[in-house]
């Protein structure tokens, strides 16, 4: 038995959510490696899970966690054997495979990459998925040749994960960060990460003309809805936007407008299917580039029974940076 959270589907089509100890039995018979979970966070999906908000859990029990980071305890993967170090982000872990809000979790030896060297695994889910998304946005634009040169980035949801490292990755290399938050009183949280400017996302989010004054020669999008409409109508010639999120809408109400006569384009920037090499890129860019004292920014450290509590303050849009959870505490 060991610990973790667990989420079941009531008669009446409700879910609950609660703490308990859990059968190593009802693990998935189709993982062929067991680690033991020391850190894990949560992300909006995992929000969403817990709180029952949206039906993103596909089967029944379901342990939620879409991240973790820990040690290989058991294996029948030709990869990865006891004692090694391990990180696993997205996969449909959490939705249609018990993930790592637990202190166990058997998964699929495809799905894990090696824990970068010198990194902690308190560090990794520091970053998480939510950081490790950003990487991915950061890493797009620079493949469309976005070039600290050619003006300022547009970084949307600047106070929730995505936005803070993407902050901070960006601002390290060389770029002139805007920050849009709807928490301006962050401000200064979000300048300490890199931002040189923040504005308020009431600019943004409303209905606006499909072509605005150029302004942003990149744009890191984890809103979506008028927001990125928005952000894309306010493109320079050529510029690029990444998007990866949704927490305004799933709509774009925008036209191509900005893509036909701009040249503006459009990446879309998934964090669950990429494949192997892209990720081990992306976490080795940022064992290189995220600074401890960024980290110590960015995070709030909590345990498994807190998880429960602040599942929906991520919904609501109130929290800062980061959450990570101490599995053992």
């Amino acid at each position: 038995m060991f610990k973790g959270i667990l989420l079941n589907k009531n008669e009446d089509g409700t879910t609950r959510a609660e703490l308990t100890q859990i059968d190593e039995a009802s693990l998935p018979a189709d993982g062929d490696v067991t680690i033991a979970v020391e850190y894990s966070t949560i992300n909006y999906k995992d929000g969403l899970a817990i709180t029952g908000k949206s039906p993103v859990v596909r089967k029944w029990p379901m342990v939620p966690g879409i991240d973790g980071a820990g040690e290989v305890i058991a294996s029948t993967h030709a990869s990865w054997k006891v004692g090694d170090q391990v990180v696993l982000n997205g996969w449909g872990v959490g939705e249609a495979h018990m993930g790592c809000l637990a202190e166990r979790a058997k998964l699929k030896g495809d799905w894990l990459i090696p824990l970068p060297k010198g990194m902690s695994t308190r560090t990794a889910m520091s970053i998480g998925t939510a950081g490790y998304t950003a990487m991915l946005c950061s890493m797009a634009l620079a493949e469309q040749g976005v070039k600290p040169t050619d003006g300022e980035i547009l970084v949307t949801g600047a106070s929730g994960g995505v936005g803070s490292v993407a902050i901070a990755i960006l601002a390290a290399r060389g770029y002139k960060v805007v920050a849009s938050t709807g928490k301006l009183a962050e401000a200064d949280y979000l300048k300490s990460l890199g931002a040189v400017d923040v504005i308020d996302r009431a600019e943004l989010s409303a209905p606006g003309k499909a072509m605005q004054k150029e302004r942003w020669a990149g744009v890191v999008d984890s809103v979506g809805s008028h927001t990125l409409a928005n952000a894309v109508a306010q493109c320079r010639y050529g510029a690029t936007v990444a998007a990866c999120g949704l927490a305004q809408g799933m709509d774009f109400p925008a036209t191509v407008a900005p893509f036909i006569l701009r040249g503006v384009k459009l990446i879309g920037v998934d964090s669950v299917m990429v494949p192997i090499a892209r990720r081990i890129a992306a976490w080795s860019n940022l064992a290189l580039e995220i600074k401890p004292d960024t980290l110590d920014k960015i995070t709030h450290e909590i345990t498994l029974a807190q998880a429960l509590e602040w599942a929906p303050k991520i919904l609501a849009g109130a929290v800062k940076g980061r959450l990570v959870v101490n599995v053992r505490a």
